[in-house]
């Protein structure tokens, strides 16, 4: 039995018995003489290539992504009969840390620092004696109170570390209960609780229900203070309506990890936006467990135990 890692990340995962691994580009078409090939795992991987696969390999079982989303698999055209497995977790250290950042550099307005700096300037405003908690701005996360809203694997990752750090931290999902030891408010009441929030954690993923869902109403509905983090999905966003509360100051801050689209163009106005920091998807990128996963997976595949997040 063959399985074919991509040539994208280092990888070496230990496969069951009778297994072998082929590394193969991809970027490119699957070569002929791979075409036998029960399982793919898949990263960075272009559509040229998942097409191919698709198309070719007639005996693949098991497509495993290490992203988390798997929608240019889905749309590739696999058999109803090859499973298809996303790379859930694999990500949540890299981007709770990267999220943490985000949020930090907004909350100690290390953007404005870094603006004064390049103006050799020792800026009075922000050093030098301060109240903890100044009215219409948060500066800590002190007793700062933070929603997650998708409280999924990265969001009961974070929480734990902001609540060290001092902060309130709630989650929203489909349903209300309580996950990790944090509680959780079901996402129908979401809009009701935002103006209890000084951060709202946007870890949406992309669906036709989350299209757009951080716009006007939610953005309204914050404190002037507020702060936005997003590392879910940029189509999560209403950027237009973003930035209009941001230049109309009815939005303490954002940071933005993903966009839509991607890259964003360099003529976008978003990029002007005011109290605005913008990192260009960066906050994965470097799958953790990634061999460990395909392990397990693929001894479950021929084991027929469990697959671990299966997408479809």
């Amino acid at each position: 039995m063959k399985i074919l890692l991509p040539d994208t990340v280092p990888l070496d995962p230990a496969l069951p018995e009778g297994w072998e691994a082929v590394v193969v580009d991809a970027r490119a078409e699957i070569p002929a003489e791979h075409h036998d090939a029960a399982a793919l795992v898949v990263w960075g991987s272009s559509r040229r290539h998942l097409a191919s696969a698709a198309e070719h390999l007639g005996g693949l079982r098991l497509v495993q992504s290490l992203a988390a989303g798997v929608e240019g698999i889905l749309a590739a055209g696999f058999g109803k009969d090859v499973v298809i497995a996303a790379g859930a977790g694999l990500h949540s250290a890299t981007v709770s840390e990267h999220a943490l950042a985000l949020l930090l550099s907004l909350v100690r307005r290390l953007p404005e620092s870094r603006e004064a700096q390049q103006r050799h300037e020792w800026s009075q405003e922000l050093g030098g004696l301060q109240p903890l908690h100044p009215e219409g701005r948060i500066t800590t996360l002190l007793d700062a109170r933070v929603l997650i809203w998708g409280f999924g694997q990265i969001g009961q990752t974070l929480a734990p570390t902001l609540q060290a750090l001092g902060a309130e931290v709630r989650g929203a999902a489909r349903s209300a209960g309580t996950r990790a030891g944090v509680e959780v408010i079901a996402e129908d009441t979401v809009l009701q609780t935002l103006p209890e929030v000084d951060s709202l954690g946007n870890n949406l993923p992309a669906t036709e229900a989350t299209r757009g869902v951080v716009g006007r109403e939610v953005l309204a509905a914050l404190p002037d203070h507020a702060l936005l983090v997003n590392v879910g999905r940029g189509a999560t966003v209403d950027q237009d309506a973003l930035r209009e509360a941001l230049e109309a100051g009815t939005l303490g801050g954002a940071a933005l990890d993903v966009t839509e689209p991607e890259p964003l163009p360099a003529e976008d106005p978003l990029w002007d936006a005011p109290r605005l920091l913008i990192t260009p998807h960066a906050a994965g990128g470097r799958p953790v467990g990634a061999d460990e996963r395909i392990t397990r997976n693929l001894q479950a595949l021929e084991g027929g135990g469990e697959i671990l997040h299966v997408a479809r």
